[in-house]
């Protein structure tokens, strides 16, 4: 993945339950997280007005991905019908999601997924 000269980065929240499916342990059972999710987005030049993007333009994109998550069981959503809504998953779901809504010069450049403040997993669309 190229490096982009500028990078921002907003974070917003949800809560959702999953369980875990082919998986042995407490996570097997259903169970719910305030799940913390940070995107970055970049590009090498800035808009007009000196930004690659205003801080709110990019939260209410990611708010509007999040959206169908919140307070759901996401094992329930279709993207997860067969596989396990792990924070690496849910990270590539809602970088497929988000991405499109984004200005055409502005690369998405990760999601992050905290189940808690201590376990993330991000996902890099562009990473090898």
């Amino acid at each position: 993945m190229r490096d982009c000269r500028y990078s921002l980065s907003v974070t917003l929240s949800f809560s959702a339950a999953h369980f875990l499916r082919r998986y042995r342990g407490k996570c097997e059972a259903l169970h719910g997280h305030n799940y913390q999710v940070t995107v970055v987005v970049g590009a090498d030049s800035l808009d007009d007005s000196g930004m690659l993007i205003d801080f709110a333009e990019l939260k209410s994109h990611l708010r509007q991905a999040l959206e169908r998550f919140d307070h759901t069981c996401l094992n329930d959503l279709p993207e997860f019908a067969q596989e396990s809504p792990t924070a690496e998953a849910l990270a590539r779901v809602l970088a497929g999601s988000l991405a499109p809504r984004l200005p055409g010069r502005l690369r998405l450049c990760s999601v992050t997924v905290c189940e808690s403040p201590d376990c993330c997993a991000a996902y890099r669309p562009d990473a090898g």
